[in-house]
């Protein structure tokens, strides 16, 4: 996993059998769910595509602006009045809309070329301070988008059940990028597994929740429309939003855990598996606190303005707390961190026993005989 400061012993051929036989079904089962669940052609709604071009504002003169395509080509177009809308200068890119009737209006900034760029600096920062790991972790952040985008997504919207297709979704992904990123190893082998059943527990946690709480997913116009009109199951789509993000911070808990009792083994080959756990668990728990903390701010940085209306309310805050838009928040956000704390015994545990048969059988398997036994 790139962790250690020096050569790793070997894991024992028992370790390496125990671990085949977990992950291997599991990656048989992915596979053979992708293939039944791939969506096909999924049918979109016909609607009028109006045409966009993209243009640069020359001049603004109150509500229009004269906006220039090319050095032929520059059209009159109205600006956005309505309260809340962007501003726009000379000299601004923008989206002009044809309205087909020899009118135009601009619709929006243009942010491609700012996209791009924060893209750009983004993958430049990450290469180079993680190098190769920066690489594989881009590489790894692609193929999360690409099964999202390719299979999870269209999947719902096909009418699969949707809790069904996120975990599906999840395991594959968790496959996929945790080997890609980290390397074919028996330490990332122990943080799949550990990631694998801290999932299934927040799956279980989240279908009782949401029974208990009596939450429909219904809180906004988007999950009303995809509930009316595309006839997707809301409240199973509310549980695959659950899965899917605990997915993200479950994998880096369980990295770490299992990278940190990897680098404990190494730096203490006398630690039984006992002092491995304990010693491991007390990185997990500040691991833990700081992660909480990130998962409460996120949330209240996504949901601030729900949050200043809330606070300018004079709602009792325990009605406000009951309501179906907050306590979604809170079932999704409880869930999720007790998902992600239970992923540290789980995985550290794991980690230290396969530790501790490489650490005491470190000649039973030859190095080089199989990708999997290193880490």
């Amino acid at each position: 996993m790139g962790h250690s400061h020096g050569p790793v012993a070997p894991a024992d051929r028992t370790t390496v059998l125990a671990v085949l036989a977990v992950i291997l079904p599991l990656a048989a089962a992915t596979l053979v769910a992708l293939v039944f669940l791939w969506p096909g052609d999924v049918k979109k709604a016909e609607e009028p595509q109006i045409p966009e071009l993209i243009g640069v504002i020359t001049s603004v003169s109150g509500e229009k602006a004269i906006v220039e395509f090319s050095v032929f080509h520059q059209v009159t177009a109205m600006l956005p009045t309505a309260p809340g809308s962007a501003t726009f200068a000379e000299g601004d890119k923008v989206v002009v809309l044809d309205l087909q009737d020899g009118t135009y209006a601009v619709s929006d900034h243009d942010r491609s070329s700012s996209l791009w760029l924060f893209g750009v600096a983004f993958a430049l920062a990450v290469i180079a301070f993680g190098r190769w790991k920066g690489i594989t972790a881009l590489v790894g952040l692609a193929i999360t988008f690409g099964l999202l985008l390719t299979f999870v997504l269209p999947a719902i919207l096909a009418g699969q059940p949707p809790l069904l297709v996120a975990v599906v979704g999840a395991a594959a992904i968790m496959l996929i990028v945790l080997y890609v990123t980290h390397g074919v190893t028996v330490p990332t082998s122990v943080a799949v597994i550990g990631t694998l059943v801290s999932l299934a527990l927040t799956g279980l946690l989240s279908l009782l929740a949401i029974d208990w709480a009596h939450l429909t997913g219904v809180t906004d116009d988007s999950s009303f429309l995809l509930g009316t009109s595309h006839q997707i199951n809301t409240q199973g789509l509310l549980l695959a939003s659950i899965i899917i993000g605990s997915l993200g911070v479950l994998d880096d808990v369980t990295v770490t855990q299992a990278a940190t009792v990897a680098e404990l083994a190494h730096a203490n080959p006398g630690y039984t598996a006992r002092q491995l756990y304990r010693a491991a668990t007390r990185v997990g728990r500040a691991h833990i606190a700081s992660v909480i903390n990130t998962i409460v701010l996120a949330y209240a940085g996504a949901s601030l303005p729900l949050l200043l209306l809330i606070s300018v309310g004079n709602e009792p805050l325990g009605e406000v707390l009951a309501g179906p838009v907050v306590a979604q928040e809170l079932v999704r956000s409880i869930v999720g961190t007790i998902g992600l704390v239970a992923a540290v015994p789980i995985t550290t545990a794991l980690a230290a026993l396969t530790c501790r048969r490489r650490t005491r059988s470190a000649g039973d398997v030859p190095e080089r005989a199989h990708d999997l036994v290193t880490g």
